[in-house]
């Protein structure tokens, strides 16, 4: 798995203990803000240009489209009454279909699903320019699919669905078992970005993402008021995720993760967290420890020896620590990484964490207004 992770806004724990964003994974992932390129710094006719922003991902997930090369399909109706039938105008409709589209929204809305969202591969939710809650009911789930980007809505007070009869395609719908009540769940697939989404209080995890997922990029976003916020990886005998790549902040199992440019403040028990041998390089990212004097170390490793776990690299360059806060690093001093440096984004120094998270969540972004 590889993931990418650039400046995610506050990260906040609950009671319970685990950072805020807590997750596990396989493969390379990216988690964080971007640095060097405005997602949306863009004119005030960026309604008519929507698709451009396609061109703004960095990262291990830089190959996503999403819908690019479909039409727009305008979401109109909030209800999601039939699971197996989905009504034309309706998010659940527009997510099945099998050409690429490009998914907007008629206007504010909140949308409960009763039962998960699956959602097919070259699809583009675009929240921009409406204020969009999928909210009080199931998440949403990309299973087996690749080229998705979620940007500008806000998910919330994520329920665990029953599962039933579930429409993935107009050719297909089959029985579902509960789901876990995640806010997304990425379970085999790839080239996933998201975006500019604002996440807080899902029965599971906000994202998970499973099964040799990997080309992940999650950017810019805001997660809040939440426990095991990220899971890259939901078990330690699942050794195909070690082509997990993710960019972002998590609790890794296998797979290479770079975490860069994040503000982690509230945590309880840990910040970054980890198992099976993951690869970690953390950089330009503030760490404000909380009082506890328990609670100062960024780090936590589970289920392995300390002679297993110093020979993991996690590595810590240009993090600003701060209140006590300490970053244990473990490895070799100048590590051989098993991937290449390929998708990797250029961090700016710790101290840049106000600046680069102050946009970090859904945008409030207005037709003929600059974004």
């Amino acid at each position: 798995m590889r993931v990418s992770s650039e400046s995610a806004g506050l990260w906040r724990a609950t009671d319970d203990g685990a950072a805020a964003a807590d997750g596990e994974a396989q493969g390379r992932a990216v988690l964080g803000h971007q640095p060097h390129r405005p997602v949306l710094a863009v004119p005030r006719d960026w309604a008519h240009h929507r698709k451009r922003l396609a061109r703004c991902v960095l990262g291990f997930g830089r190959r996503t489209v999403g819908g690019v090369r479909g039409r727009l399909y305008v979401v109109t109706d909030p209800s999601d009454g039939d699971l197996v039938e989905p009504k034309p105008g309706t998010l659940r409709h527009a997510a099945v279909q099998e050409e690429p589209l490009w998914i907007v929204f008629a206007g504010d809305m909140i949308i409960r699903l009763n039962e998960e969202l699956l959602v097919n591969s070259h699809k583009t939710i675009d929240g921009r320019g409406a204020n969009v809650h999928i909210a009080y009911g199931a998440g949403i789930t990309l299973q087996f699919v690749e080229n998705v980007i979620i940007h500008g809505v806000h998910i919330h007070d994520i329920k665990v669905g029953g599962g039933g009869f579930i429409r993935d395609s107009p050719n297909h719908y089959g029985l579902r078992t509960r789901s876990d009540g995640d806010g997304i769940s990425i379970f085999g697939s790839s080239n996933i970005w998201i975006d500019h989404v604002s996440m807080s209080n899902c029965m599971d995890g906000l994202i998970d993402a499973i099964n040799a997922s990997t080309a992940i990029t999650i950017s810019n976003n805001h997660f809040t008021h939440h426990n095991e916020v990220m899971l890259f990886g939901a078990h330690d005998e699942n050794s195909e995720d070690a082509v997990m790549q993710v960019t972002r902040m998590p609790r890794c199992r296998w797979g290479f993760f770079h975490v860069l440019n994040n503000d982690y403040t509230h945590w309880q028990m840990y910040a970054v967290g980890g198992s099976q041998h993951p690869t970690i390089v953390s950089q330009g990212n503030r760490y404000i420890a909380p009082a506890d004097i328990n609670a100062k170390q960024v780090t936590k490793r589970d289920y392995a020896t300390e002679d297993q776990w110093r020979q993991w690299t996690w590595r810590s360059e240009g993090d600003l620590l701060m209140n006590g806060a300490f970053f244990v690093q473990s490895g070799p001093r100048r590590p051989h990484l098993r991937f290449s440096n390929k998708g990797m984004i250029k961090a700016k120094p710790g101290s840049f964490a106000t600046r680069l998270t102050r946009y970090s969540g859904a945008l409030t972004c207005k037709v003929n207004a600059p974004c």
